[in-house]
């Protein structure tokens, strides 16, 4: 299957964005002080292990798709290229 430019850097800019809004938001938890994310032993809660895992799946997630853009990306500079030395 072939991407469109548009969509292939839609997909590699979403990538990199999903991992700059969950790298903050990852940091952010562990440095939650409002009792959310850890009790007062310092322990974490479900909400910490919930909004981690949440994380996770969206770093997992942001990687496919961000690398599906790039290969996309970098499929359609590859043919431009080959079609402009033919």
């Amino acid at each position: 299957m072939k991407l469109s430019r548009p969509v292939s850097w839609f997909l590699l800019a979403f990538g990199v964005w999903s991992w700059f809004i969950w790298i903050t938001f990852v940091k952010n938890l562990w440095k939650d002080g409002s009792g959310l994310a850890f009790d007062d032993a310092g322990d974490p809660t479900t909400y910490f292990w919930v909004h981690l895992l949440l994380a996770i799946t969206s770093f997992l997630l942001g990687t496919v798709v961000g690398v599906l853009g790039f290969r996309g990306v970098r499929y359609l500079r590859r043919e431009r290229a080959k079609g402009q030395t033919c």
